[in-house]
């Protein structure tokens, strides 16, 4: 039989009637054997998520001031839930256990952590599944960084004697067993780890948008969906700014080779965006590209120096001035006797003279200048790998729409295309390249 893990993230489990559907989707395919929840969401725009409730009561406690009408709130939200699904069910004793926990300094990541945990134990009861503590078959080593192959070989060994299960997201637990969360994305992580223990054949993520869309909807109207994208156009989307699925999250299934379906609770019927290691099918529905993602509040550091390329470690002493100073870059576009590092603005905050004294001093550069300001635009397709003229088709859009593009850098894989423009240019030209390829 085949074996589906699904995760369902805040907006699909906000309220009763959003478990509802949630409760029918599972229910309606008995390949459904594992479900991984977060905390409930927003209701409605105003309203506030109860991870972040939780937070609030942590940092209210740490200073000693009374938490009692937060916490309130959120058992009031989940006593709602209970009683819109017709349950005879109750948390209060967990309540009790995790108002005491707080009193009593608990941790950080314990406290936000009891969100999906308790959740969890509601969808448990709603479906009829098994009820597992992700903080027993979860784990992290001793400075924090997850343990995936002892949590493979724990969690695969459980799941083979559990036929049906939920398993809380965002969190594990530490060696001396006190709980530890993912820093981001982390219900999206805590399914991609539960889809390889299982060997599911199907990791279906659910949220409240029908899959991935070719360009950001605020900035193109109407953007075609994107049926079928692969692990690695999915991770430079990602890292330019598309937010459906967090890149760090796919690397459990990406390692297994397991497929990704995003899906929309709203609107099961969809069949969503299909995530995959590989397609023979190049371009996305007859589109050369599959989809353009960016991102504003970038800095460009740009040096020339005659004979760069012949000076036996001009880079490295670059990049270490950057390391010293605690920077990272997100391109580095590079001439025969020039270079140019891309770092984001934020980063450099206080540190922008120190960094290009420091350059200055390791490299002698004949020219250097940090001109902030910029945006990076990502067009991202494996389709372009063999089509011929996409270059000129892109350069030629945002010609065309009076923009002068700043920077131009692709990666040796040739499935996207990097263009720096400045800031004010920038949803100009994203609209430009869509309507080049897609409008």
């Amino acid at each position: 039989m085949n074996v589906k893990v699904l995760k369902f993230g805040g907006t699909s489990l906000a309220d009763a009637e959003q478990m509802k559907k949630v409760i029918r989707i599972v229910k309606a395919d008995e390949a459904c054997r594992y479900v991984v929840p977060s905390a409930p969401g927003k209701r409605f725009s105003a309203d506030e998520k109860v991870t972040d409730l939780l937070y609030l009561c942590y940092e209210t406690a740490k200073k000693g001031e009374n938490f009692g009408e937060v916490f309130e709130k959120i058992k009031n939200r989940y006593r709602d839930i209970i009683r819109g699904l017709g349950l005879d069910f109750s948390l209060e004793e967990e309540f009790k256990g995790i108002e005491v926990a707080i009193l009593h300094h608990a941790g950080r990541d314990y406290v936000a952590s009891r969100g999906e945990y308790l959740n969890g134990m509601i969808m448990a009861k709603a479906l009829g599944f098994t009820f597992v503590d992700a903080a027993s078959c979860i784990f992290f080593n001793e400075n924090g960084s997850f343990a995936a192959e002892e949590t493979n070989k724990s969690l695969g060994e459980l799941l083979k004697k559990t036929p049906h299960a939920v398993i809380p997201g965002f969190y594990g637990s530490m060696p001396n067993g006190t709980i530890k969360t993912f820093t981001r994305g982390g219900s999206d992580i805590t399914g991609a780890i539960v889809a390889r223990a299982a060997e599911a054949d199907v990791y279906e993520n659910w949220t409240d948008v029908s899959g991935f869309l070719m360009a950001d909807p605020r900035i193109v109207k109407d953007p075609k969906p994107i049926g079928v994208i692969t692990y690695r156009e999915l991770r430079e989307l990602s890292y330019m700014g598309a937010t459906v699925l967090h890149d760090e999250s796919i690397f459990p299934v990406r390692f297994a080779g397991i497929p990704i379906n995003i899906r929309n609770t709203n609107d099961p019927d969809a069949k969503g965006t299909m995530i995959v290691p590989s397609s023979k099918v190049e371009g996305n529905d007859g589109n050369v590209i599959t989809g353009i993602a960016g991102k504003k509040g970038m800095s460009v550091i740009s040096l020339e120096k005659d004979l760069m390329n012949a000076e036996l470690g001009f880079g490295r002493r670059v990049l270490e001035v950057l390391e010293d100073l605690g920077l990272s870059f997100e391109h580095l576009p590079s001439g025969v006797d020039t270079m140019s590092i891309v770092v984001a603005t934020a980063s450099l905050e206080g540190k922008k003279e120190r960094l290009l004294d420091g350059i200055c001093r390791a490299v002698k550069p004949d020219y250097i200048s940090l001109d902030d300001g910029f945006a990076l635009i990502a067009v991202v397709g494996r389709g372009m790998v063999s089509e011929k003229g996409t270059a000129q088709r892109i350069f030629g859009a945002i010609a065309d729409a009076d923009v002068n593009i700043r920077m131009i850098d692709q990666g040796s894989s040739e499935i996207d295309i990097i263009i720096g423009v400045s800031e004010e240019d920038y949803e100009k030209s994203i609209s430009a390249i869509y309507n080049a390829f897609a409008g």
